[in-house]
């Protein structure tokens, strides 16, 4: 019998990289997509044109124009489409609009999440729960690690952080950013649904995600918005840190190999950081230097001295936890790769 897979979020990054990789693979795929990103970003971060190219590329193909606040509207989808796997990847995903505007930033990051978290117990309690979070649930906490500056990037000292940044990392006393509150809101609750309802959810805690579908816009998209603004001589704008600060990358075809990996044999209420790892590990100033170098083109940029609140200097991905729970997987999209895909898209 064909598998269902149900995930929200389906026309962005993530959620189209999924549909396309459990297609692939013979499950029949079902999304939701509001486009909200389109009003919160404006036209760069319009998803429309992922959500033309799924329709073409993906046959049989069912999207529905839900919001994840649609408590009614998502009880309905889980109810008639049975899913055993729910990939959970729409959000707001923005540190600054979560600021202006906390009401949205809530009610779709945490209440979406709780909302899509009933519907499946009441109505597919067996359905894998795979749901994007985020490293921000730590808030500032990983600034609290002593690190020093090199010449184009910031660098822990000793080997304590040699691997990253793992689970252990504590999500309190710390300040998170208003976003960061309510991922960990969403984040705590998969858990608590997995360990007290006993269903099969997990928590993804990613770093930078990545990939040519990113919509990549001002407000959220590092990597998908820099090269954007490389290929059509925009400015941009290096935030904080004298742009020194690190982040790991991974592709967003690689998140789908996970989710498939953790379908197969489901944890319950399990969190696991994701990230692309050391190696593919870069900061704003060498993301710079090295799409001005695939592209030939030199950036346009402006720096502002504070950084955004709650933003880390330095966060790498320890994923060890989640290879040692599911030792196939590995990141397999090489940052230069990632790099030369971005500044091709169009």
């Amino acid at each position: 019998m064909q598998k269902t897979v149900l995930v929200t979020g389906s026309a962005g990054l993530v959620g189209s990289e999924c549909v396309r990789h459990f297609a692939a693979r013979g499950w029949a795929c079902v999304g939701t997509d509001s486009n909200s990103r389109k009003e919160w970003f404006g036209r760069d971060g319009d998803t429309r044109p992922n959500l033309k190219a799924l329709s073409k590329e993906v046959p049989g193909y069912r999207h529905h124009g839900l919001d994840v606040r649609d408590r009614a509207g998502m009880a309905k989808i889980v109810q008639r489409t049975r899913p055993a796997l729910v990939v959970h990847a729409a959000a707001q995903p923005s540190h600054d609009l979560a600021a202006s505007r906390p009401f949205d930033d809530f009610d779709t990051n945490a209440t979406g999440t709780l909302n899509l978290l009933e519907a499946c117990r009441r109505h597919a309690p067996e359905a894998a729960f795979a749901f994007l979070s985020t490293n921000k649930v730590y808030g500032d906490n990983p600034n609290r690690i002593e690190c020093a500056e090199r010449k184009t990037r910031w660098e822990p000292k000793g080997e304590e952080w040699a691997g990253g940044i793992g689970e252990s990392m504590s999500v309190d006393a710390c300040t998170h950013s208003i976003f960061g509150c309510g991922k960990l809101a969403a984040d705590a609750m998969v858990q608590e649904y997995g360990r007290y309802f006993g269903m099969p959810t997990a928590a993804f805690r990613c770093g930078c995600l990545t990939g040519g579908a990113h919509a990549g816009a001002a407000a959220h998209g590092f990597l998908a918005y820099l090269a954007r603004c490389l290929r059509e001589g925009r400015a941009y704008q290096v935030i904080g840190y004298r742009g020194k600060q690190v982040r790991d990358n991974l592709h967003a075809a690689d998140v789908a190999l996970a989710v498939e990996a953790f379908a197969a044999a489901p944890t319950k209420g399990e969190a696991y950081n994701l990230g692309g790892g050391k190696e593919n590990a870069l900061s704003v100033l060498e993301a710079i230097f090295a799409m001005e170098e695939a592209t030939g083109k030199k950036l346009q940029r402006s720096s502002v001295a504070e950084p955004r609140k709650g933003d880390h200097r330095w966060y790498v991905s320890d994923t060890s936890k989640f290879r040692r729970d599911y030792p196939a997987w590995t990141a397999t999209r090489p940052i230069e790769s990632i790099i030369g895909e971005l500044c091709k898209a169009s």
